[in-house]
């Protein structure tokens, strides 16, 4: 008996060790109801708290991808994560632009640095990001400290959270998800602007979980979310479940160099 189910595509680099980029997403993905497709813009040699060498794909095959995708597949939602350089950017700018016109969603994750700190996005390739695929975004994802890049400055509050969120929602033109993961303190709170209002998606800090790829899962999650049906607001307070879950239920593994965690992406949002 055939079945069917929303398309969802990630446009994002490849993991290795699984935890973070497409593979993140393509579990996130089924998890949350969903068929996902890949487009690949990278391959990425990392662990949760290294990269050991990024190796980024041509344009033209990143191209290459994306059109045959588009051209074959029902596209309900798609979601970006790391693109790495200015040309690559260009390239999802280019494909993307038929389907952005037709009103489908695009989530982007503006991925600029690994949890492990090493840079994931060329200087040059945020200018074209900022100014070419934000215009083509209906949500974009960034956590404090990629905001701040985009803004100047620094935040380490909320009240400073909630300014940025406007300050970029009006910038680009497009809803924001500022993700405040990286404060100090026991919360974790997230602040949505869309459509001029400002939501609060709150969250707890879970302690003790070292692992990678909860960008990725989160904006995977709310597009899976869109694919759905849902609003973005519910599926982003969906989202932020699913994520939450992942890592409280993580998967943990003792090697010789210590403990090793990674994202379970196995449960379903409560």
């Amino acid at each position: 008996m055939s079945k069917s189910s929303p398309v969802v595509l990630t446009i994002a680099g490849s993991d290795c060790s699984a935890g973070a980029g497409i593979q993140a997403d393509l579990k996130t993905f089924s998890a949350l109801g969903c068929y996902g497709l890949t487009a690949l813009t990278s391959v990425v040699a990392e662990v949760p708290a290294k990269v050991d060498s990024i190796q980024l794909l041509s344009a033209e095959m990143i191209t290459a991808q994306l059109c045959i995708l588009i051209e074959t597949f029902p596209i309900v939602a798609a979601k970006t994560g790391m693109l790495g350089g200015k040309e690559q950017v260009a390239a999802v700018v280019a494909a993307w632009q038929p389907m952005a016109e037709k009103g489908v969603p695009l989530i982007v994750d503006p991925v600029m640095v690994a949890t492990s700190g090493s840079r994931l996005l060329e200087d040059e390739a945020v200018k074209e990001m900022t100014q070419k695929l934000f215009p083509l975004a209906h949500l974009i994802t960034p956590n404090i400290d990629e905001a701040a890049t985009l803004l100047g400055g620094s935040i380490t509050s909320r009240e400073e959270m909630s300014d940025a969120a406007v300050t970029l929602a009006e910038k680009f033109d497009c809803a924001v998800l500022l993700k405040g993961g990286h404060l100090s303190g026991d919360a974790a709170p997230d602040i949505l602007v869309h459509q001029k209002r400002a939501h609060w998606i709150e969250g707890r800090r879970i302690h003790g979980v070292h692992t990678h790829g909860t960008g990725c899962t989160y904006s995977s999650a709310i597009t899976a979310g869109l694919a759905r049906g849902l609003s973005l607001l519910d599926a982003v307070r969906e989202g932020k479940v699913y994520v939450s879950h992942a890592i409280e239920q993580h998967y943990r593994w003792t090697t010789m160099s210590g403990s090793l965690d990674a994202l379970n992406h196995q449960i379903e949002p409560s």
